[in-house]
Protein backbone atom coordinates (compact mmCIF):
# COMPACT_ATOMS: atom_id res chain seq x y z
CA UNK A 1 0.00 0.00 0.00
CA UNK A 2 1.29 3.42 -0.97
CA UNK A 3 0.55 6.93 0.27
CA UNK A 4 0.04 9.82 -2.15
CA UNK A 5 -0.28 13.52 -1.45
CA UNK A 6 -1.41 16.56 -3.44
CA UNK A 7 -2.63 20.09 -2.84
CA UNK A 8 -3.83 23.36 -4.35
CA UNK A 9 -5.49 22.18 -7.56
CA UNK A 10 -7.45 25.45 -7.53
CA UNK A 11 -10.15 24.37 -9.95
CA UNK A 12 -7.79 22.92 -12.56
CA UNK A 13 -9.61 19.63 -13.04
CA UNK A 14 -7.80 18.32 -16.11
CA UNK A 15 -4.35 18.91 -14.59
CA UNK A 16 -5.30 17.12 -11.37
CA UNK A 17 -6.87 14.25 -13.30
CA UNK A 18 -3.76 13.98 -15.48
CA UNK A 19 -1.43 13.88 -12.47
CA UNK A 20 -3.57 11.25 -10.72
CA UNK A 21 -3.79 9.17 -13.88
CA UNK A 22 -0.01 9.11 -14.12
CA UNK A 23 0.47 8.35 -10.42
CA UNK A 24 -2.25 5.69 -10.62
CA UNK A 25 -3.06 5.19 -6.92
CA UNK A 26 -4.75 1.84 -6.44
CA UNK A 27 -7.81 0.86 -4.44
CA UNK A 28 -5.64 -0.11 -1.46
CA UNK A 29 -3.57 3.09 -1.55
CA UNK A 30 -4.27 6.29 0.40
CA UNK A 31 -4.47 9.80 -1.05
CA UNK A 32 -4.16 12.96 1.04
CA UNK A 33 -5.40 16.28 -0.38
CA UNK A 34 -4.23 19.37 1.52
CA UNK A 35 -6.98 21.77 0.53
CA UNK A 36 -7.53 24.63 -1.92
CA UNK A 37 -9.49 22.50 -4.34
CA UNK A 38 -11.49 25.55 -5.37
CA UNK A 39 -11.15 29.12 -6.76
CA UNK A 40 -8.85 30.57 -9.44
CA UNK A 41 -9.38 27.81 -12.03
CA UNK A 42 -12.40 27.05 -14.22
CA UNK A 43 -13.73 23.78 -12.72
CA UNK A 44 -13.75 23.92 -8.91
CA UNK A 45 -16.86 21.74 -8.56
CA UNK A 46 -15.28 19.20 -10.91
CA UNK A 47 -12.19 19.08 -8.71
CA UNK A 48 -14.31 18.52 -5.60
CA UNK A 49 -16.23 15.72 -7.31
CA UNK A 50 -13.01 14.06 -8.49
CA UNK A 51 -11.44 14.26 -5.04
CA UNK A 52 -14.54 12.87 -3.36
CA UNK A 53 -14.60 9.95 -5.81
CA UNK A 54 -11.11 8.74 -4.86
CA UNK A 55 -10.97 5.60 -2.70
CA UNK A 56 -9.28 6.03 0.68
CA UNK A 57 -9.02 9.80 0.31
CA UNK A 58 -8.35 12.13 3.24
CA UNK A 59 -8.94 15.83 2.62
CA UNK A 60 -7.89 18.83 4.71
CA UNK A 61 -9.37 22.30 4.78
CA UNK A 62 -7.55 24.98 2.79
CA UNK A 63 -7.76 28.73 3.25
CA UNK A 64 -9.91 29.02 0.11
CA UNK A 65 -12.43 26.52 1.46
CA UNK A 66 -12.50 28.59 4.66
CA UNK A 67 -13.01 31.81 2.67
CA UNK A 68 -15.95 30.19 0.90
CA UNK A 69 -17.55 28.98 4.12
CA UNK A 70 -17.12 32.42 5.70
CA UNK A 71 -18.90 34.02 2.74
CA UNK A 72 -21.73 31.48 2.75
CA UNK A 73 -22.25 31.12 6.49
CA UNK A 74 -21.70 34.70 7.66
CA UNK A 75 -22.79 36.40 4.46
CA UNK A 76 -21.28 39.81 5.24
CA UNK A 77 -20.30 42.02 2.33
CA UNK A 78 -16.68 41.94 3.51
CA UNK A 79 -16.60 38.11 3.57
CA UNK A 80 -18.15 37.92 0.11
CA UNK A 81 -15.78 40.56 -1.25
CA UNK A 82 -12.74 38.83 0.28
CA UNK A 83 -13.71 35.48 -1.25
CA UNK A 84 -14.38 36.97 -4.70
CA UNK A 85 -11.16 39.01 -4.55
CA UNK A 86 -9.30 35.73 -4.00
CA UNK A 87 -10.81 34.05 -7.06
CA UNK A 88 -14.11 32.81 -5.67
CA UNK A 89 -16.41 34.09 -8.41
CA UNK A 90 -16.22 30.94 -10.57
CA UNK A 91 -16.72 28.69 -7.56
CA UNK A 92 -19.71 30.78 -6.45
CA UNK A 93 -21.33 30.61 -9.88
CA UNK A 94 -20.84 26.84 -10.17
CA UNK A 95 -22.23 26.16 -6.69
CA UNK A 96 -25.22 28.38 -7.42
CA UNK A 97 -25.97 26.25 -10.50
CA UNK A 98 -26.06 22.97 -8.54
CA UNK A 99 -29.30 21.26 -7.53
CA UNK A 100 -30.12 22.17 -3.94
CA UNK A 101 -29.47 18.70 -2.52
CA UNK A 102 -26.09 18.44 -4.26
CA UNK A 103 -25.15 21.94 -3.12
CA UNK A 104 -26.00 21.19 0.50
CA UNK A 105 -24.15 17.87 0.47
CA UNK A 106 -20.98 19.47 -0.92
CA UNK A 107 -21.03 22.36 1.55
CA UNK A 108 -21.62 20.03 4.48
CA UNK A 109 -18.73 17.83 3.38
CA UNK A 110 -16.41 20.83 3.13
CA UNK A 111 -17.58 22.17 6.50
CA UNK A 112 -16.48 18.93 8.18
CA UNK A 113 -12.98 18.85 6.69
CA UNK A 114 -10.23 18.70 9.34
CA UNK A 115 -7.43 21.26 9.51
CA UNK A 116 -4.50 18.90 10.03
CA UNK A 117 -3.27 15.34 10.33
CA UNK A 118 -0.17 13.33 11.17
CA UNK A 119 0.74 10.10 9.39
CA UNK A 120 3.52 7.53 9.24
CA UNK A 121 5.03 6.35 5.98
CA UNK A 122 7.88 3.89 6.34
CA UNK A 123 10.03 5.02 9.28
CA UNK A 124 9.10 8.70 8.96
CA UNK A 125 6.27 10.73 10.51
CA UNK A 126 4.75 13.47 8.39
CA UNK A 127 2.73 16.42 9.71
CA UNK A 128 0.10 17.64 7.25
CA UNK A 129 -1.49 21.07 7.05
CA UNK A 130 -2.59 23.32 4.24
CA UNK A 131 -0.20 26.19 5.00
CA UNK A 132 2.19 24.81 7.63
CA UNK A 133 2.73 25.05 11.38
CA UNK A 134 4.06 27.59 13.86
CA UNK A 135 7.18 25.66 14.95
CA UNK A 136 7.71 27.28 18.36
CA UNK A 137 4.11 26.75 19.39
CA UNK A 138 4.35 23.14 18.22
CA UNK A 139 7.49 22.28 20.18
CA UNK A 140 6.16 24.15 23.24
CA UNK A 141 3.03 21.99 23.15
CA UNK A 142 5.18 18.86 22.90
CA UNK A 143 7.26 20.06 25.87
CA UNK A 144 4.06 20.47 27.89
CA UNK A 145 3.18 16.88 26.97
CA UNK A 146 6.57 15.69 28.27
CA UNK A 147 8.56 15.63 25.02
CA UNK A 148 11.43 18.10 25.42
CA UNK A 149 13.32 17.21 22.28
CA UNK A 150 16.48 16.35 24.21
CA UNK A 151 16.44 12.92 22.61
CA UNK A 152 14.88 14.20 19.42
CA UNK A 153 11.28 13.94 18.27
CA UNK A 154 11.54 10.80 16.15
CA UNK A 155 9.94 8.65 18.81
CA UNK A 156 6.94 10.85 19.61
CA UNK A 157 3.86 8.64 19.08
CA UNK A 158 1.75 9.50 16.06
CA UNK A 159 -1.34 10.10 18.19
CA UNK A 160 0.59 12.69 20.23
CA UNK A 161 1.72 14.39 17.02
CA UNK A 162 -1.93 14.53 15.91
CA UNK A 163 -2.87 16.16 19.20
CA UNK A 164 -0.08 18.70 18.79
CA UNK A 165 -1.32 19.51 15.29
CA UNK A 166 -4.88 19.90 16.55
CA UNK A 167 -3.61 22.38 19.16
CA UNK A 168 -2.16 24.68 16.48
CA UNK A 169 -3.91 27.95 15.76
CA UNK A 170 -6.31 27.68 12.81
CA UNK A 171 -4.94 30.90 11.32
CA UNK A 172 -1.46 29.35 11.14
CA UNK A 173 -2.64 26.04 9.70
CA UNK A 174 -4.49 27.88 6.91
CA UNK A 175 -2.41 31.01 6.26
CA UNK A 176 1.15 30.91 7.65
CA UNK A 177 4.05 31.56 5.27
CA UNK A 178 7.41 33.07 6.31
CA UNK A 179 7.13 32.13 9.99
CA UNK A 180 6.98 28.51 8.82
CA UNK A 181 9.05 28.30 5.63
CA UNK A 182 11.76 30.67 6.84
CA UNK A 183 12.77 28.89 10.05
CA UNK A 184 13.76 25.36 11.08
CA UNK A 185 10.93 23.33 12.54
CA UNK A 186 13.24 21.90 15.19
CA UNK A 187 11.63 18.50 14.74
CA UNK A 188 14.32 16.72 12.69
CA UNK A 189 17.46 15.97 14.66
CA UNK A 190 21.15 15.77 13.65
CA UNK A 191 20.66 12.08 12.91
CA UNK A 192 18.12 13.03 10.21
CA UNK A 193 15.25 11.44 12.11
CA UNK A 194 12.03 13.17 13.10
CA UNK A 195 8.76 14.46 11.64
CA UNK A 196 8.74 16.33 8.32
CA UNK A 197 6.02 18.93 7.74
CA UNK A 198 4.21 18.87 4.38
CA UNK A 199 2.25 21.92 3.25
CA UNK A 200 0.84 23.62 0.21
CA UNK A 201 -0.61 27.17 0.16
CA UNK A 202 2.57 28.98 -0.93
CA UNK A 203 3.07 28.54 -4.70
CA UNK A 204 6.48 27.05 -5.44
CA UNK A 205 7.30 29.88 -7.84
CA UNK A 206 6.98 32.36 -4.96
CA UNK A 207 8.53 30.19 -2.26
CA UNK A 208 11.91 31.96 -2.51
CA UNK A 209 10.28 35.02 -0.90
CA UNK A 210 9.68 33.13 2.32
CA UNK A 211 11.82 30.01 2.54
CA UNK A 212 15.31 29.36 3.85
CA UNK A 213 17.51 26.63 2.34
CA UNK A 214 15.36 25.66 -0.64
CA UNK A 215 16.49 22.62 -2.60
CA UNK A 216 15.89 24.25 -5.97
CA UNK A 217 14.25 27.36 -7.34
CA UNK A 218 10.62 26.24 -7.15
CA UNK A 219 10.41 25.90 -10.93
CA UNK A 220 11.66 23.27 -13.36
CA UNK A 221 13.84 24.00 -16.40
CA UNK A 222 10.75 25.11 -18.31
CA UNK A 223 9.70 27.57 -15.63
CA UNK A 224 6.82 25.41 -14.38
CA UNK A 225 5.99 24.94 -10.71
CA UNK A 226 7.32 21.89 -8.89
CA UNK A 227 7.47 20.35 -5.44
CA UNK A 228 10.40 21.54 -3.32
CA UNK A 229 12.23 20.26 -0.25
CA UNK A 230 13.13 23.04 2.20
CA UNK A 231 15.39 23.32 5.21
CA UNK A 232 18.22 20.76 5.10
CA UNK A 233 21.05 21.85 7.41
CA UNK A 234 23.82 20.37 9.52
CA UNK A 235 21.39 20.35 12.45
CA UNK A 236 18.95 18.12 10.53
CA UNK A 237 21.59 15.73 9.25
CA UNK A 238 21.06 17.13 5.76
CA UNK A 239 17.36 16.16 5.77
CA UNK A 240 14.77 18.71 4.62
CA UNK A 241 12.30 19.31 7.46
CA UNK A 242 9.70 21.04 5.21
CA UNK A 243 8.15 19.78 1.99
CA UNK A 244 6.35 22.27 -0.29
CA UNK A 245 3.79 20.67 -2.59
CA UNK A 246 1.92 23.63 -4.15
CA UNK A 247 3.06 23.55 -7.78
CA UNK A 248 1.67 27.04 -8.54
CA UNK A 249 -1.59 25.91 -10.15
CA UNK A 250 -3.21 29.17 -9.06
CA UNK A 251 -0.98 30.99 -11.57
CA UNK A 252 -2.58 29.11 -14.47
CA UNK A 253 -1.16 28.17 -17.86
CA UNK A 254 2.52 28.63 -18.59
CA UNK A 255 3.51 28.62 -14.92
CA UNK A 256 1.28 26.39 -12.86
CA UNK A 257 0.91 22.65 -12.55
CA UNK A 258 -0.80 20.21 -10.20
CA UNK A 259 1.51 17.68 -8.59
CA UNK A 260 1.00 14.32 -6.90
CA UNK A 261 3.75 12.76 -4.80
CA UNK A 262 4.08 9.16 -3.65
CA UNK A 263 5.56 9.57 -0.19
CA UNK A 264 6.99 6.06 -0.06
CA UNK A 265 9.72 6.96 -2.56
CA UNK A 266 9.10 10.73 -3.11
CA UNK A 267 8.31 10.20 -6.79
CA UNK A 268 6.29 13.06 -8.32
CA UNK A 269 3.88 13.26 -11.24
CA UNK A 270 2.54 16.56 -12.58
CA UNK A 271 -0.35 17.65 -14.75
CA UNK A 272 0.29 20.79 -16.81
CA UNK A 273 -2.30 23.54 -17.18
CA UNK A 274 -3.13 24.54 -20.73
CA UNK A 275 -4.61 27.84 -21.89
CA UNK A 276 -8.25 28.08 -20.91
CA UNK A 277 -7.87 25.46 -18.19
Amino acid sequence: MATYITSDAHGHLRALDQALEQAAPGADDTVYVLGDMIDRGPEPVGVINLVRSLPNVHVLMGNHERLMLNAIERGSQMDIFTWERNGGYTTSAQFDALPVAEYRAAIEWIRELPLSDAIEVGDRAYLLAHAGIEPRAFTCWLAGAGYTGEGGYADVPIDVLRQAMAAQDEEDLLWIREAFWGVPTGLVGPDGRGPVVIAGHTPSGLLFRYAANMCGTGCNKDGLGCMVEVGPTYDTGGVADHLAIDCSAAAGAGVGRVGVMRLNDRRVWCGDIAEGE
